[in-house]
């Protein structure tokens, strides 16, 4: 048995607690809830004693646990805390620990892109002799290192230098510390250190780490001391990089088949080298194929979240050498499809598909043998195999919605797994789906090993929901609320609100297991990325709800979030009538100030009330059951300018009654103050519904949205060692920045969108450094096709933003994109990251002649076409030597490349 004393340097306040797990019996195994209980000593120390069953355990690794007042625990970043418990004759070691706190900037540069890829190659090795006899080992951190530099140990103890430079003790690597062995007599103590930085080929010391002493105190005896010291005091916001983003179809190659494949990915990766770019972000690249049409290019509404998308695929890869002569007669389609100025999804993916079957026609028999393919299956069976009856189903009952199918439309793991058997007649078209998924793995994985070996990272990117009729859904839907939309509430680009379709999350269901459906996610993409976005962040605090039977995103409301009780409009001295207040308010003075002359066109939909007040037939009661009437009339402006008027009366309403709550809980309808009913409210109504409102919209929930998302991100973080990065856009709650800056999550800040209230713009040298500044995203216009929309605010940005006099040109000229592109480079953010389209702006002679073709998205337009490719191929961007050259000098000089 060894006696193990946890010392944890940590101040606490009130009603906190700390506990130590770890990976014997003793600390519970790792399990939270048998955590081992560590007892206060001090203001600044936890304390606690256990003893380890040695014949059980070689290495003990631990770390420490935060319980807080109201329950909520936060458990400490990393797994590097570790004792070696092999030595002989030492029965007791005392820690003295550093909580490792998960937003600390440096510990972005011990995830997988930084320590596989950026960083790989400057660490300096050094072999340190051991002293024989040691009485303390200490640890610390410091990634960012230059070559040839090193930390060292100086103190007052003769052993650490006495504090001489020229002496130092120096450390070396080990598990990701600078660790160094040393012997501290006991007339040392208390002993004061530092750590400093040494440069082992000039033989020179360079600095001391910045802050006071460190001190610690204790005698030398029978025990060993190991500290973990947590990070030396180094600047930590030096590293910066830059890098490019586009979707995988919008890339344009010579090789490529009328849209960007996998492979086309290493062709901007030497881009990328050239010009100094350190990282590739692309849109999300599973597939989408639902209905088998031009609305399945909408990329994040995938039917697997772990399948990828054989739009991807290049078909020449795949055939090889052996059967390269069987794709020559395709050439002239070839080029057909890729000299088109967009993506033509249907005619690309209906003609990909065709030959691939040709293909698989002549290769299973070798394929099915394979032993690399039969690697890939058994690592991805658990997802694969479904994955697949799922496409075949969908084809054979020619839809994606399983509600539909004739058989199997609730998923058996057992029933599916006899049904896709390789005995079953049907089994060659199950095969065909391994075959393209295997593929696909392939040239995804050597596209990013291709980066990887040029020191270039892929950023991925995690979609907020999932497709309602895919396989996810089909096969785990008590993971979601399938009653539930998600989307968004309004704003200046969709004045009626998102509805994005997908069923929300069911958080509690999915916590029961630990939230694995997302470990397996991050799993996943971790074969392929080595960063991520997380799409819409502010869903894991709250997601914006719309119920099944409403289709426009105004009709929705926060979920979860802390009602307006009954008793509260008592409270406030408001007369509560529920028919008043949820019901949608229609009467000939609201008809008229909304449809004038044409308003009897809507009333055959309503049932008269008496005194000129109306209420809409049970038939048109909800938004979708006049979205089903609308689809079934003859396609009119008369029919569409209808449904458009039936919605808006529909959502004419304040409240929203919580379901299932008797007539207790109630949730404002969002923009409250903007409908008719809230306008023909008495002025005393009105003042105190407004209060009732900004109280709930602002003020009620932050704590419960804070609470909501800590149960959430820090076990889905924990799951992965990718960089993460979230879109915290929209309607922001106070507690998203301090959330995501405790959990070293980057932020998302856009020059158009402040999220300061009161300014129009956001200058990038007012960006925190853990975050991504970038002038426009796929969800918006280019910098040059956003000059053009409003000449006013273009005016204004061009005198306060860019600092220049005078007259704004009409038009985004070269020096202006240029401009705006360099406030980025030189922003403290760790990463600026542009849409290539924004990049080639800067120059007149190879940017698009018209910008209004460059924008990817609309998100106002729920049914857009994804179909932007870029206008040159990959092979022309490499030659642009002027173009090429100058990016670099702007990297270099900014300090990103």
């Amino acid at each position: 048995m060894m006696k193990i004393h946890f010392y944890l340097r940590f101040h606490t306040n009130p009603g906190q607690s700390l506990s130590v797990i770890g990976n014997c019996a003793e600390l519970g195994n790792n399990d939270m809830e048998s955590a081992v209980p560590l007892q206060y000593l001090n203001n600044d120390y936890w304390q606690g004693i256990v003893e380890i069953d040695t014949t059980q355990v070689v290495r003990l690794s631990y770390k420490y646990i935060l319980k807080n007042a109201d329950g909520y625990t936060i458990v400490e970043w990393g797994d590097d805390k570790s004792l070696d418990l092999s030595k002989t004759g030492i029965e007791e070691i005392q820690v003295i620990d550093a909580w490792n706190h998960s937003g600390e900037f440096e510990n972005a540069f011990y995830t997988d892109p930084f320590q596989k890829v950026l960083l790989k190659g400057n660490e300096t090795k050094l072999k340190v002799k051991t002293p024989k006899n040691f009485s303390h080992i200490f640890k610390v951190k410091a990634p960012l290192l230059r070559k040839n530099e090193v930390l060292c140990l100086i103190g007052a103890a003769p052993s650490i230098g006495e504090w001489d430079t020229s002496t130092p003790t120096l450390l070396q690597r080990e598990n990701g510390w600078w660790a160094g062995r040393v012997s501290i007599p006991k007339e040392a103590f208390p002993l004061t250190y530092k750590y400093g930085i040494y440069n082992v080929k000039s033989k020179e010391f360079v600095r001391f780490e910045d802050g006071a002493n460190r001190v610690i105190f204790g005698d030398a005896s029978t025990r060993l001391t190991v500290l973990h010291d947590g990070f030396a005091y180094l600047p930590n916001s030096s590293w910066k990089g830059a890098g490019v983003a586009m979707p995988v179809f919008s890339l344009r190659s010579k090789n490529s088949f009328g849209t960007g494949e996998f492979p086309d990915l290493k062709l901007l990766v030497d881009w990328s080298v050239k010009t100094g770019n350190k990282v590739i972000q692309i849109l999300p690249v599973n597939d989408t194929t639902a209905t088998g049409t031009w609305e399945d290019s909408y990329p994040y509404a995938a039917i697997s979240a772990f399948a990828l998308h054989p739009l991807y695929l290049n078909i020449a890869t795949v055939a090889g050498k052996d059967y390269a002569d069987s794709l020559r007669p395709l050439r002239k389609k070839q080029k057909q499809l890729n000299d088109l100025p967009d993506l033509e999804y249907e005619e690309v993916l209906k003609f990909k598909i065709s030959i691939l079957k040709e293909l698989f026609a002549v290769m299973k028999e070798d394929f099915l043998q394979d032993p690399t393919y039969l690697e890939f299956f058994e690592h991805n069976r658990y997802w694969l195999v479904p994955y697949a009856a799922f496409c075949y189903l969908r084809d054979r009952n020619g839809t994606s919605d399983f509600n539909k199918w004739k058989v199997y439309g609730s998923y058996n793991k057992a029933s599916i797994e006899k049904y896709v058997s390789p005995k079953a007649k049907h089994y060659d078209e199950i095969a065909f789906t391994y075959f393209v998924q295997f593929h696909l793995h392939l040239q995804l994985k050597d596209a990013a090993d291709y980066a990887h070996e040029n020191g270039v990272i892929l950023k991925g990117d995690i979609p907020i929901g999932i497709y309602r009729y895919g396989c996810d859904a089909w096969m785990e839907p008590s993971l979601y609320h399938m009653e539930m939309q998600a989307g968004a509430p309004p704003d200046g680009f969709a004045i009626h609100g998102q509805n994005w379709g997908f069923p929300t999350y069911n958080w509690e269901k999915m916590a029961e297991d630990g939230f694995e459906w997302w470990h397996r996610r991050f799993v996943q993409m971790g074969n392929y990325f080595d960063a991520f976005r997380i799409d819409h962040v502010l869903g894991f605090f709250r997601i914006w709800s719309i119920p099944i039977y409403s289709v426009e995103g105004i009709m929705g409301r926060f979920v979860p979030a802390s009602p307006v009780h009954i008793y509260e409009f008592g409270q406030h001295t408001i007369a509560f009538n529920h028919y008043r207040l949820c019901s949608p308010y229609i009467n000939d003075t609201v008809l008229w100030e909304m449809f004038g002359p044409n308003n009897n066109k809507f009333k055959p939909f309503m049932r008269e009330l008496g005194d000129g007040h109306y209420e809409l037939k049970e038939e048109y009661s909800t938004q979708q059951k006049v979205m089903d009437w609308y689809l079934q009339q003859d396609p009119t402006d008369d029919s569409l300018n209808i449904r458009q008027g039936l919605f808006t009366l529909l959502a004419n309403v304040i409240l929203f009654e919580e379901e299932g709550s008797s007539g207790q809980h109630f949730h404002f309808r969002f923009n409250m103050e903007a409908t008719s009913s809230f306008r023909y409210l008495d002025l005393h109504s009105q003042y105190h519904l407004k209060e009732l409102y900004v109280d709930y919209f602002y003020r009620r929930q932050d704590d419960f949205w804070m609470k909501e998302a800590m149960k959430k991100l820090p076990a889905l973080k924990a799951s992965t060692n990718m960089l993460i990065c979230g879109e915290d856009l929209g309607m922001v709650p106070h507690c998203v920045p301090d959330v995501m800056k405790q959990l070293g999550i980057l932020s998302l800040e856009i020059q158009r969108m402040p999220k300061a209230i009161g300014k129009e713009f956001f200058h990038p040298a007012d960006a925190p450094y853990m975050s991504v500044v970038t002038p426009s995203t796929h969800d918006m216009s280019t910098i040059r096709g956003w000059w053009e929309e409003d000449r006013a605010k273009t005016q204004r940005f061009y005198n306060t933003e860019l600092g220049q006099w005078g007259e704004a040109p009409p038009f985004c000229e070269p020096w202006i994109s240029r401009a705006i592109i360099l406030q980025h480079f030189y922003s403290p953010a760790m990463w600026s990251i542009f849409q290539l389209q924004d990049l080639l702006g800067m120059s007149e002679t190879i940017r698009r002649p018209n910008p209004h073709e460059e924008r990817i998205n609309i998100p106002a337009n729920s049914k857009h076409f994804w179909k932007y490719r870029m206008h040159l191929t990959l092979e022309q961007l490499l030659k642009e030597k002027d173009f090429n050259n100058e990016l670099l000098e702007f990297l270099e000089a900014s300090g990103r490349a």
